[in-house]
């Protein structure tokens, strides 16, 4: 965190970020009122134990009464047994309604990060997405259960304490506790350096979470080139570092008490040397018969023996205090965090008064589309008009702008100029879940999820039926290796399905699609990652996938696309050719120039002339 982003988090903001933060309890306020009451009682019965001191130790001293002794010896007794069911009940529920807090900011940030659009993706890596899910909300944990537990109850306990000690002897007291100001500074320069190294700390955090997920991802990448020494330190740099960091945090945290503790002895020790005058010379006087200095039915030594007992109750709970001050700082530098993630707006949303969008019926417009990212167009002056059933397919060298028009229909990204409608209705009019309803998708990174193959393809449709999966694996020629495998459909599939192959991959992602049963269909570059074998089985599946659908397809392969009704020829963001195969390839242009580039090395490949109909097998 920058100096200038330190000194806008401090005074009145950090007091507005912990509101925020513990606003998280207002669902479960009676709970919290409850444990808040048994924290009074708590603070009550542990000052009941102080004042309890004074008649004892008088009793012991001056009045030497047997049966007074056993009642206040019985007293001790009860009122301990009332403090521990007070402290019992208290931490219990202050601890759940600390975890419910934590559980709801997780759910409510991993639901708000799926909420974002592709453009928040495309610029956070998700290492740093799971480092704010885990480590940070873990933070937060820490501080909030321990603040609503230990801040509460120790905090309460403290304010009863001083009170009765300055009920018993207001000078005394204050001799204790002027040195409490001095605690000030430190705990303030301590805060600060605590918040600004937890920043650092997580930031690494995230750092070393990144290094392990691209490791783990790409293993066979990692093995294949015999880079394990090279990822191991990698990653031992990345985890040096945050040692490093801990450390900082450590010594300064370990700092902390030894320092409170030296300053609360100097008041600790005033006490003992005045208040020990105060008794002593009291006890002189009526040893030698001389008027005392404080005129009381009873002895000073009992007061001063219970203000004694009442800062000994009193100091662990500043040590506690002071040790939560450190986690609290903690939590504040990773609910900053936390909070810039949950402030960020999704930049595709609905708009107010969105419609659904009818079942197309016509046809898919892109009119006038411009796309720009950041400050460099990648799409110009797209216009083209796609009818019901009509296969599309868009060719060109990488980086043309291919993937990103055909994510502009779904609108994973929303057109910076011009207008995509269906039906002439614009896309921005009606909602999300509706337009992308009608949207199935099959892309070149198959996403599958460590799961049995029946909930893979039952993907987004979660209460379909077998028949309906297994219609939908025949018809994606995926049900023929699927009841080869042990469990058949219920087979677990690992991380990303690593345990199938690239083409059973595909068609599985494709048997999503066919049971999804969306009439706009989007193919990205679904084969180009396939074996011949794989491919012919896939393509197979496809032409099962495209009957009937307004069908949008990126192609590598050119013999994959050449029945396609039109082929678009995109060269850096615009539409330069248009056309049937065979019309590309007479025309002699850029779709020609792709075309023999893509087959110049295979022999066995014929180069049609110009106007040659004859096509080659493939």
């Amino acid at each position: 965190m920058s100096k200038s982003r330190e000194k806008l988090i401090s005074g009145k903001e950090l007091l507005i970020l912990y509101r925020r933060l513990l606003s998280f309890v207002w669902p479960y306020r009676y709970r919290f009122s409850f444990a808040v009451l048994m924290n009074l009682a708590f603070a009550g019965t542990t000052t009941a134990i102080a004042y309890l001191i004074d008649p004892l130790v008088d009793n012991l001293i001056a009045f030497k009464d047997l049966g007074q002794l056993k009642f206040l010896t019985i007293a001790v007794v009860v009122v301990s047994v009332f403090r521990g069911m007070s402290n019992f009940l208290g931490t219990y529920n202050m601890r759940f309604v600390g975890l419910r807090v934590i559980k709801d900011i997780r759910d409510k940030l991993y639901s708000h990060i799926q909420r974002l659009s592709l453009r928040f993706f495309s610029g956070t890596h998700s290492g740093v997405l799971i480092s704010r899910i885990n480590n940070d909300v873990n933070l937060v944990t820490i501080a909030v259960t321990d603040a609503v537990e230990v801040g509460v109850k120790e905090f309460l306990t403290m304010v009863f304490l001083i009170g009765f000690c300055f009920y018993q002897d207001w000078l005394l007291s204050l001799l204790a506790f002027v040195v409490f100001p001095l605690m000030i500074f430190p705990i303030v320069r301590i805060s600060r350096a605590v918040r600004k190294i937890s920043t650092k700390g997580q930031v690494k955090m995230a750092d070393l979470t990144t290094v392990m997920m691209e490791a783990f991802t790409g293993a066979r990448i990692v093995k294949a080139f015999g880079m394990e020494d090279y990822e191991s330190l990698r990653f031992e740099k990345e985890n040096y570092r945050l040692f490093k960091n801990y450390v900082r945090i450590a010594r300064v945290k370990a700092l902390t008490g030894p320092l409170m503790e030296v300053i609360g002895t100097v008041g600790f020790a005033l006490v003992l040397w005045y208040g020990g005058l105060l008794a002593i010379e009291q006890m002189n006087a009526v040893h030698f018969g001389k008027g005392a200095m404080f005129v009381s039915n009873t002895s000073y030594l009992g007061k001063y023996a219970s203000i004694i007992a009442a800062l000994v109750l009193i100091y662990p709970g500043v040590r506690a205090l002071t040790r939560l001050n450190n986690s609290i700082q903690e939590a504040i530098a990773a609910s900053i965090r936390i909070f810039n993630v949950l402030d960020t707006k999704a930049d595709i949303t609905d708009k107010p008064g969105a419609l659904d969008l009818s079942p197309i019926s016509k046809q898919v417009e892109l009119r006038n589309v411009s796309f720009k990212y950041e400050d460099e167009y990648v799409l110009k002056n797209i216009n083209m008009t796609v009818q019901t059933g009509e296969v599309v397919a868009f060719v060109g060298m990488s980086g043309g702008g291919k993937t990103t028009l055909v994510n502009l229909i779904p609108r994973f990204y929303d057109v910076t100029e011009g207008a995509i409608l269906i039906d002439d209705v614009d896309i921005r009019d009606v909602t999300l879940k509706s337009l992308r309803g009608q949207i199935g998708m099959v892309t070149q990174q198959t996403i599958l999820f460590s799961d049995s193959i029946k909930n893979n393809i039952a993907y987004g449709r979660p209460e379909t039926s077998d028949e309906d999966i297994l219609r939908a694996s025949k018809a994606a020629n995926a049900h023929k290796f699927i009841e080869r495998l042990p469990e058949g459909y219920e087979t677990l599939i690992g991380e990303q399905g690593m345990r199938l192959s690239g083409g059973e991959r595909q068609r599985l992602s494709i048997a999503r699609a066919i049971l999804k049963d969306s009439p706009i269909l989007i193919l990205d570059e679904a084969t180009s990652s396939l074996d011949t074998e794989s491919e012919l089985e896939v393509q197979k599946a496809l032409e099962n996938l495209m009957k009937g659908r307004t069908t949008f397809v990126i192609a590598h392969r050119l013999s994959t696309i050449q029945h396609a009704n039109r082929i678009m020829v995109v060269v850096d963001g615009e539409i330069v050719e248009e056309g049937r195969h065979d019309e590309l390839l007479s025309k002699g242009g850029e779709y020609r120039k792709l075309y023999e580039m893509q087959f110049r090395d295979e022999n066995s490949v014929r180069k049609p002339d110009v106007g040659d109909e004859t096509e080659p097998e493939f």
